[in-house]
C-alpha cells in the first residue's frame, strides 16, 4: 500500500508540475460544457420562409401572417412567380417555398377544401423535418380557425364544428428545455474524453522519456504500478464531474431530482472502464501521438453511438447490438435517469451491473496486456 501511495504521489506532481497540462484539465473541459451547451442544439429557427400569393385574399393574408408572428421564421419574402423562387432556393437564400393558389378563399368557402404548394431544402433532412412540422403546426391552427369562421358565417349550418383538442403533458421536461436534455450528455462526453486521452498517453509518456524501463528494473509489482498510474486520473475525472454538475445547476438551471450519491457511485465504476481502455491503448503503441488518434478513433464512434445526439432506437438493428458495448451509452443513460427522472438505484441496477462487468473485463485484459520486463 505504501508503495502505491509513493507512485500516486508522483503521479499527480507529475500532473501538476506540467504548467501547459493543467489548462487543459481544468480550464478547457468547463469552457467546452459552457459553449457547447449553448450552441448544440437540435431546435431549428431563423428559417427563411418565403410566399408566392397567387389569391391576394383575406384568408391568404391571415394564412401568411401566422408565419410573420411565429419566432421559428424570418420575415416572410414575397415572390411573384415559382420560378423566381426556385431560384432564390437554389442560391440557398431561402429554405420554405408556400405557394398558395387561385381562388384559395373562394374554394374554402364553397367547397370547404384547397390545396398548397409547399417546397423545402432539404439539404439537411433532419432539419427539414423538422421544419415541415412547423409549417404542418401552422396550417392546421389555420385551417381550424378557418373552418370556425366559416361555421359563423354559414348561419344554415346549424351544426358546430367539432375540433379535438389535445393538452398535452410532457414528462421530466416540461418546458421542452433542449439544454437540460443535453447538458449531462455533454458533462459525459467532457468527463470521458479527459480521462481516456489522459490515461491512454500517461504510460506510453513513460517509455517516450524511458523512465517506465526504470520503473521496471524496480521491485515494484505490476498491480501496484497500474494502480498508482491510474487513480490520479480517477481523482481528476470524479472532480471534473463535480464541477460540472455544479455549472449545469447554477447556469443552467439543470433539475437534479435523483440521488446524486447514484451518480458518483455509477461514475466511479465507468471511470475504471476507461481508464482500461485507456491503459490498453497505452500498453499497444510507441509514441503519445499514435495513443491519441487510437483514443479518438474509438471516442468518435462511441460518441455517435451513444444516443446522446441520435436515439439508438433509430438505429438499424446491427448498430443497436454494437451499442451494447459502448459504455457512453450507459452513463448517458444513467445520467438523464437520475437527474431528471430522480431514478433510483433499482432503475438502474441492469446497465450498472453491465458496466461493472465491463470494468472487470477490461480492465483484466489491460493489466494482463501490460508487460512488466525486469
Amino acid at each position: 500500500m505504501r508503495t502505491i501511495l509513493f507512485i500516486i504521489q508522483k503521479e499527480f506532481r507529475q500532473i501538476f508540475r506540467n504548467k501547459a497540462m493543467l489548462p487543459i484539465i481544468f480550464v478547457l473541459p468547463l469552457i467546452q460544457l459552457l459553449i457547447l451547451s449553448n450552441a448544440a442544439s437540435f431546435e431549428v429557427k431563423n428559417i427563411q420562409f418565403s410566399y408566392i400569393d397567387n389569391d391576394h385574399s383575406n384568408a391568404s393574408r391571415e394564412l401568411i401572417s401566422k408565419f410573420s408572428s411565429s419566432n421559428y421564421f424570418n420575415e416572410p419574402i414575397s415572390f411573384t412567380s415559382k420560378k423566381e423562387a426556385n431560384l432564390q432556393m437554389q442560391k440557398g437564400s431561402i429554405d420554405v417555398i408556400l405557394e398558395i393558389p387561385v381562388h384559395f378563399e373562394r374554394n374554402f368557402l364553397k367547397e370547404k377544401k384547397t390545396n398548397l404548394s409547399l417546397s423545402i431544402n432539404a439539404i439537411d433532412g433532419a432539419a427539414a423535418g423538422v421544419t415541415n412540422v412547423y409549417v404542418s403546426q401552422i396550417i392546421n391552427n389555420f385551417n381550424q380557425n378557418i373552418q370556425t369562421k366559416l361555421f359563423q358565417y354559414n348561419e344554415s349550418n346549424s351544426t358546430p364544428i367539432q375540433n379535438i383538442l389535445t393538452i398535452p403533458s410532457f414528462w421530466y421536461n416540461n418546458t421542452l428545455n433542449y439544454k437540460t436534455f443535453m447538458v449531462p450528455g455533454i458533462l459525459v462526453l467532457l468527463v470521458t474524453m479527459l480521462s481516456l486521452f489522459l490515461s491512454s498517453m500517461n504510460i506510453v509518456r513513460e517509455k517516450e522519456m524511458g523512465t517506465l524501463e526504470q520503473i521496471n528494473v524496480t521491485p515494484i509489482k505490476k498491480h501496484q504500478f497500474i494502480i498508482g498510474k491510474l487513480f490520479p486520473f480517477w481523482v481528476l475525472g470524479l472532480v471534473i464531474l463535480t464541477v460540472g454538475l455544479i455549472i449545469a445547476k447554477l447556469v443552467f438551471s439543470v433539475p437534479m431530482l435523483g440521488n446524486l450519491g447514484l451518480v458518483y457511485l455509477f461514475t466511479s465504476v465507468y471511470l475504471l472502464v476507461i481508464l482500461g481502455i485507456g491503459l490498453f491503448i497505452s500498453n499497444h503503441t510507441e509514441t503519445q501521438q499514435q495513443a491519441m488518434f487510437i483514443a479518438w478513433f474509438f471516442t468518435v464512434i462511441f460518441i455517435l453511438m451513444s444516443g446522446l445526439f441520435t436515439p439508438i432506437e433509430s438505429m438499424p438493428d446491427w448498430a443497436q447490438k454494437i451499442t451494447l458495448f459502448n459504455p457512453i451509452k450507459y452513463f448517458v443513460e444513467i445520467i438523464r435517469m437520475v437527474l431528471l427522472k430522480g431514478a433510483t438505484f433499482s432503475d438502474i441496477a441492469r446497465p450498472f451491473t453491465i458496466i461493472g462487468f465491463y470494468a472487470i473485463v477490461i480492465n483484466g485484459v489491460a493489466v494482463w496486456s501490460y508487460k512488466k520486463v525486469n
